[in-house]
């Protein structure tokens, strides 16, 4: 007798074919290295239970290769020392190594000066910023922020808060029943009183990309400030801030391969200039007397105390990393992944893919009629694949599908078929065990 377990191996074993004639084939084709990515990655190097990892988390953060982290070791080995502030050797290396991360970030977002970038702790940190210090001190009663039912809670929170503190509104562009936030849908809920726009270029419970060149076109005709939550972006495509036109564009180290606790803030000179200090402390100031402080310029301003020094040259790293396996060859892989995913989590009986935009990035969130995500992913895991379940900070996406969690699998420059494989296995034993 054919088991449905059985079924499915047969199945995938057929679309996967010969592993090693596949990755030949992708290379001649100018795809990336797949395995050669793989063997960078220490965390892949182990088993769960008695298999192979399988892991299919990156959207929550990405593992690391040993670039970063033997960056990270050598700062701290070598190079151990606070910045800016020593004259001895130490120091100034450290100083040299932190202050050129920040210059490859201002090259991985094309923005016009380093000195538009603000290095802080990740995404979350850096809209909490420009929350306080940009539009705290602008906003009162009558104004509105607006944002979309796409958000992670680290592009709704904030804006509350400065809600609560001045008066303001928030009011909110809906999606689509695919998951996608149109311009058209944007442009509704503008007004003359909207004075920033605040949305995610890639969501993190979908996958969906949103038009936010176009967004950012229609909220600067009305006047209105633009942030763009690049968390979720910047690991998967090319960002170039002045082709997008947006005022604050915020990038987090851990998703894009780089340590966790350590992310970056573009934001356009003259609004930082504007800008009151977001924290004080050492660092951030030019003098400091009992009566009076003065600050340092931007972006020193708004970057008090010590910081993640290693983390930050820990991201420089994962930049050089992902830069030379090349954005371009990246995006084809993954829409491989997208495609191969959709089409064989769908072969699955009672799997139902929530979020079907027609631009999607890395991320395939899930339900099935037999299990809760959360018991889903337990099942999975024993099968030895990591996936996320539950309502991934963004709980406003599932009210609007009427669900309170998913199951979502989010791939990154290390995943391949067999990933995809092995998922697809792992689904039909949930099946086996819940049915």
């Amino acid at each position: 007798m054919t088991t449905r377990a059985t079924a499915a191996e047969d199945l995938t074993r057929e679309a996967a074919g010969d592993e090693r004639a596949e990755g030949a084939a992708a290379q001649a084709l100018g795809a990336i290295d797949v395995e050669a990515i793989r063997r960078e990655f220490p965390a892949l190097d182990q088993t769960v239970g008695d298999r192979p990892l399988v892991y299919l988390d990156s959207a929550a953060t990405a593992l690391k290769p040993r670039a970063v982290i033997d960056a990270v070791t050598e700062i701290y080995a070598r190079d151990c020392a606070n910045i800016h502030r020593g004259v001895h050797r130490l120091s100034q290396r450290a100083t040299e190594r932190f202050e050129g991360a920040r210059d490859k970030v201002r090259a991985l977002l094309n923005a016009p000066t380093s000195q538009e970038i603000v290095l802080v702790r990740g995404t979350t940190e850096a809209i909490n910023l420009v929350a306080q210090s940009y539009a705290r001190p602008r906003l009162g009663p009558g104004d509105e922020i607006l944002v979309t039912e796409l958000e992670h809670h680290a592009n709704i929170v904030p804006w509350q808060i400065v809600c609560e503190q001045t008066g303001a509104e928030l009011v909110v562009a809906r999606m689509t029943d695919a998951g996608e936030v149109t311009a058209d849908a944007v442009e509704a809920v503008l007004s003359p009183k909207t004075r920033l726009v605040a949305l995610p270029h890639v969501s993190n419970a979908l996958g969906t990309v949103l038009p936010v060149r176009r967004i950012t076109e229609l909220a600067k005709a009305r006047g209105a400030a633009v942030l763009v939550d690049g968390a979720q972006a910047a690991p998967h495509m090319p960002v170039d801030v002045q082709e997008l036109g947006c005022d604050f564009y915020a990038i987090s180290g851990h998703k894009l391969y780089g340590p966790t606790g350590a992310g970056a803030l573009f934001g356009r000179r003259e609004l930082l200039d504007e800008m009151p200090p977001y924290q004080g402390g050492g660092e951030m100031i030019r003098t400091v007397t009992f009566e009076k402080t003065t600050y340092a310029p931007a972006p020193t301003k708004f970057e008090a105390g010590t910081p993640d020094i290693a983390g930050v040259v820990g991201v420089g790293a994962a930049i050089d990393f992902v830069r030379e396996v090349g954005f371009d060859a990246l995006a084809a892989h993954e829409r491989d992944l997208m495609a191969y995913a959709t089409e064989a989590l769908s072969s699955v009986p009672g799997v139902e893919i929530v979020g079907t935009a027609r631009d999607k990035r890395a991320v395939v969130s899930f339900l099935m009629d037999v299990a809760h995500p959360h018991d889903i992913g337990t099942i999975v895991d024993m099968e030895g694949v990591a996936i996320r379940t539950g309502h991934h900070c963004a709980q406003p996406i599932m009210r609007r599908f009427g669900v309170a969690a998913t199951a979502r699998a989010s791939f990154g420059m290390y995943n391949n078929r067999a990933d995809v494989d092995a998922l697809v296995r792992a689904l039909w034993r949930v099946r086996e065990f819940l049915a």
